[in-house]
């Protein structure tokens, strides 16, 4: 397997706390792959298998409202992961991933994932913790959101 450049992504927030050897031996478990603008990376409901670093171009995240009803819910840019939580639970995709503008994707599968759990312990705890960190700040900016969404619709008090 042939190692990821991440020399232009040193400042992820997935690599935070981490070693240069540890981002190295990140390079060796991720892969990358170009993914043209218009494709899809993964469909919500589908299993998750990976998670994802933008190295370049956008990716739209988006979320079904109805059978036909498609909503924008964010889209990300380079130094963005999205998919994270798939190499921890495993579990379905909440929302779709399409790529909105040509993309260099780096990816690290639930199997590689543990494997690095279980052959360097202490880098994946730190990935792990990581992974949280991306994910409790999603929730938290989530939730500033929808309280935000909730204030702006409640009658004004005079």
């Amino acid at each position: 397997m042939s190692q990821v450049d991440f020399s232009q992504q040193s400042d992820s927030p997935l690599f935070k706390d981490l070693a240069n050897k540890d981002i190295e031996y990140l390079s060796s478990v991720f892969t990358c792959s170009q993914v043209a603008e218009g494709k899809t990376v993964f469909i919500e409901n589908m299993p998750g298998e990976a998670l994802y670093l933008i190295g370049q171009g956008t990716v739209q995240i988006s979320q079904m409202l109805a059978e036909v009803d498609e909503q924008e819910l964010t889209t990300l840019g380079v130094g963005d992961i999205f998919g994270e939580m798939s190499v921890i639970d495993g579990e379905s995709r909440l929302v779709t991933a399409r790529i909105t503008a040509d993309a260099t994707l780096y990816s690290l599968n639930r199997k590689n994932f543990t494997k690095l759990t279980s052959e360097n312990p202490h880098l994946g705890q730190q990935l792990t913790l990581n992974i949280a960190r991306i994910f409790s700040a999603k929730i938290r900016r989530a939730k500033k959101d929808y309280r935000t969404m909730l204030t702006a619709s409640l009658p004004h008090r005079n």
